[in-house]
């Protein structure tokens, strides 16, 4: 590792000790961002890396809430504010058990980045609980968010905050989470995104992370005369954003061969077409299933346990949780002929992977450029909301498709390494230098 690099971590993890999550995403930017800023030496005297490392704000909170049985449970609530040089803290909101406020912190400084790739006027935050909406009922469901939202409703707002769903907040949550809102301030604004079309929400917001994901691995084989046209395509995950990348996928005449969730991953080698997609919706977004049903209508492979890299492929779209893909496996990728990675997820790779895709030089599309697809609509709807109009659906795929290519060319200019686009050091760079800027012309705040 770079000495220098070396020295600023270990000011990070001395600052932040058992924060694992939160180090590794700080190194991974730190990596491409010192060299960068030991040439420009305006914003090293400045210590403006070290300050994006710092939230501004860090909310921690108690969330009690009565079940059906009519018991007291308790659940921890975060809400990190990480970064407002550009505009409104803005990110999701993450109910799943292994929520802490490493996991946050990383996903709020990746949040900076891409939030500011998307030239949309976004801050950084994230927030969340280790509530567990699995297995619960819809009323007890709605009685967490709205003993989440009676705490949480201080802090943000429409200039100052907004928040969107993530891993356990979908349509329902932020339903709930906005009515709460709504009651407690007397007011409609648009405060969440990713809320339903009947209140204020933006067409595309559900497939955008998908969409985005799937965009940006086509814009990077565009740049080499090539598309997803007649490619295997492997996915992880078999939520929001893998259902909506496998159908994009489809639609530009590629196959997704693979779909996973924690119970393991199914093999299709004819291809999970729209009506096999179809299936797969119902099974996780209604009868709230395992893929491992897939298999057994199927009649394809399920692998218990494992994730799907080991299948050759084309083209991998990793879109389930953060580390999914260690060093071992992105061999294994490239040894079987893969030659992309889009990451759906945040953060899917680990440092290890990265370095074995970079050093093979292979076309790797990091989550803060790659997945911005789902904040970028968010942002989009922070627009319609302030307008007070819908725009259609063209209109907004057109606006993603457009951001999506910004981003591509962001990265180009900024990752070039001879005929080489590194698209980590691209995202990192081109990230960076808007918030710097912005934080510059502030002063020391």
């Amino acid at each position: 590792m770079d000495p220098r690099v070396e020295e600023f971590m270990a000011q990070i993890t001395a600052k932040n000790p058992g924060e694992g999550e939160f180090h590794q995403a700080v190194q991974e930017v730190a990596e491409s961002l010192i060299p960068y800023i030991e040439e420009n030496p305006k914003y090293k005297h400045a210590k403006i890396l070290e300050r994006i490392a710092e939230p501004e704000r860090v909310v921690m909170f108690r969330v009690p809430w009565l079940d059906d049985k009519g018991e007291i449970q308790i659940n921890k609530g975060y809400r990190i504010e990480m970064n407002s040089a550009i505009g409104p803290y803005k990110g999701g909101l993450r109910f799943h058990p292994t929520v802490n406020l490493s996991i946050l912190k990383f996903l709020a400084f990746e949040q900076v980045f891409k939030n500011s790739l998307t030239t949309l006027p976004m801050g950084g935050g994230k927030g969340g609980s280790d509530f567990d909406p699995k297995g619960k009922s819809d009323n007890e469901v709605m009685r967490f968010c709205q003993s989440f939202m009676t705490e949480l409703y201080r802090h943000i707002g429409p200039n100052t905050d907004v928040p969107a769903g993530d891993i356990g907040v979908g349509g329902r949550e932020i339903g709930y989470l906005f009515g709460q809102y709504k009651r407690l301030k007397n007011e409609f604004t648009g405060v969440l995104t990713g809320k339903g079309i009947q209140y204020g929400g933006s067409l595309i917001r559900p497939e955008a992370t998908g969409f985005g994901a799937t965009y940006f691995a086509q814009e990077m084989l565009e740049a080499e005369g090539d598309g997803i046209k007649g490619k295997k395509v492997a996915i992880s995950g078999s939520g929001n954003v893998a259902q909506f990348a496998t159908q994009k996928v489809n639609e530009m005449g590629g196959k997704v061969i693979t779909l996973s969730d924690s119970g393991g991953f199914i093999h299709d080698p004819n291809g999970i077409d729209q009506e096999k997609l179809e299936y797969v919706m119902e099974l996780k977004n209604i009868k709230r299933g395992r893929i491992k049903e897939y298999a057994e209508k199927y009649g394809v492979e399920y692998h218990e346990g494992k994730r799907p890299w080991s299948v050759t492929c084309d083209i991998a779209l990793p879109c389930a949780t953060q580390n999914e893909i260690n060093e071992d496996e992105a061999k294994t990728l490239i040894k079987n002929g893969c030659r992309v990675v889009s990451e759906g997820a945040n953060m899917p790779s680990t440092p290890e992977a990265i370095e074995v895709f970079l050093n093979n030089k292979i076309l790797f599309g990091p989550g803060k450029a790659a997945n911005a697809g789902g904040v970028s609509v968010s942002g989009l709807e922070m627009t319609q909301n302030s307008m007070r109009l819908p725009w259609n659906r063209d209109e907004v795929d057109k606006q993603l498709q457009q951001i999506m290519k910004n981003i591509h060319h962001t990265c180009q200019k900024y990752g070039k390494e001879g005929d080489y686009i590194n698209y980590v050091k691209g995202a990192n760079i081109g990230g960076f230098v808007k918030v710097a800027e912005a934080m510059l012309a502030q002063g020391a705040v």
